[in-house]
């Protein structure tokens, strides 16, 4: 840094393009896994990038219900996007992970957990919203009576640097779940856009350590007037709203509503909902042979409570309509999430209601009950 070092909360500090360019360098110096937005079959994804010219720079993602597309922008920025289809969550939480496995030998079936390395990851471009995602799995898997060893790898491993949002979706609606749109807690840096290059706010040692490796300037007072302005625009672009007053004794208390009928006619139960939704961890264990018989592996994968097959017990399904499904995960997600974990499951991402092939809004589903309670 040009002006002594950074403290950890001390006033933000003024990164210039220029030097964010070397930012790349100075994480793989520190052994991080880069992973960061990219441009992968026309949509905006998080994979592991090398340098900024992997980032959709020029580039910003139209979004409404059942509708996602890019586009062109009339500037160089870097992150000018809301969200896309991913989230860290596969990251942390990976659509397949090996548990355990056995090997059949002279002596009998041996047991054994794999011994795998945790990654050393650094998430570049995190947003509000899904800093509360994070902080809603951390209380899943970290917080409980039981803890998920390879969740906690990761996570005790990984670097957050957060990006504040300069722009809104049509469908998103953090501002109703006061996630966002500003990024408040969660993270070791984060970053504001401005033409010129960020304002930066460092809050732990961790994100002390990358910034010290770059030259910064002391954010002047224009600078910080224009990343809160920046910070406004997307405040200002959201319009879409979700009123959570009592919103877990409205759910369980209508649960034979005919909201959940009219919904079942156009839901597809595809899971899109849920494989794109930041919380949602439902998984499933089955056993995994190899061709011999001699070698098995216990593998957990990615499930949805959109599968037919996930309540499946006893010899028959507990959820066998799509009606009940609906229903189990909204019901889930903004109310018996809270007796369970204490917060809602649901951060405003809007993520939902994007990739939801028929677009079907869940924030139009609660106004529907809300409005005519049975």
């Amino acid at each position: 840094m040009s002006e002594g070092l950074q403290a950890a909360n001390a006033p933000p500090c003024f990164l210039s393009k220029e030097q964010f360019a070397k930012l790349f360098k100075v994480l793989r110096a520190l052994e991080y896994d880069v992973i960061g937005p990219t441009i992968d079959q026309e949509a905006i994804v998080y994979d592991r990038i090398s340098s900024i010219d992997d980032l959709p720079r020029g580039w910003t993602d139209i979004q409404e219900p059942g509708k996602y597309r890019l586009e062109k922008r009339n500037d160089d920025a870097l992150f000018g996007y809301v969200v896309g289809p991913h989230s860290w969550k596969q990251n942390l939480f990976p659509p397949v992970t090996t548990l355990s496995v056995a090997d059949r030998t002279d002596e009998g079936w041996q047991f054994s957990e794999p011994e795998q390395d945790a990654p050393k990851f650094a998430f570049l471009g995190v947003r509000a919203c899904e800093l509360a995602a994070l902080k809603i799995q951390d209380r899943v898997f970290l917080e409980g009576p039981y803890i998920d060893p390879q969740y906690q790898g990761r996570r005790n491993q990984a670097l957050v640097i957060a990006v504040n949002c300069t722009q809104a979706a049509s469908t998103c609606f953090c501002t109703s779940m006061k996630t966002g749109p500003r990024c408040k807690a969660g993270y070791d840096l984060a970053l504001t856009e401005l033409p010129e290059g960020f304002v930066v706010e460092v809050v732990t040692p961790q994100g002390e350590a990358v910034i010290n490796a770059l030259e910064t300037q002391i954010a002047t007072e224009e600078n910080q007037n224009q990343a809160e302005a920046a910070r406004q625009q997307a405040v200002d672009q959201i319009t879409r709203t979700m009123d959570t007053t009592d919103i877990r004794d409205l759910l369980m208390s209508n649960l034979e509503h005919p909201q959940w009928d009219d919904v079942a006619e156009r839901c597809l139960s595809c899971t899109n909902c849920t494989m794109v939704c930041p919380t949602c961890f439902c998984s499933s264990v089955e056993e995994v042979s190899d061709l011999t018989g001699d070698h098995v592996e216990r593998e957990r994968q990615w499930d949805s409570c959109f599968n037919v097959d996930f309540s499946y017990m006893n010899g028959g399904l507990v959820r066998n309509s799509i009606r009940n499904r609906y229903r189990q995960w909204m019901t889930h997600k903004l109310a018996t999430w809270i007796d369970q974990f204490g917060t809602s499951g649901c951060v405003g991402c809007g993520r939902c209601i994007t990739w939801c092939p028929v677009g079907i809004d869940l924030t139009q589903e609660v106004a529907a009950i809300r409005e005519k309670q049975t």
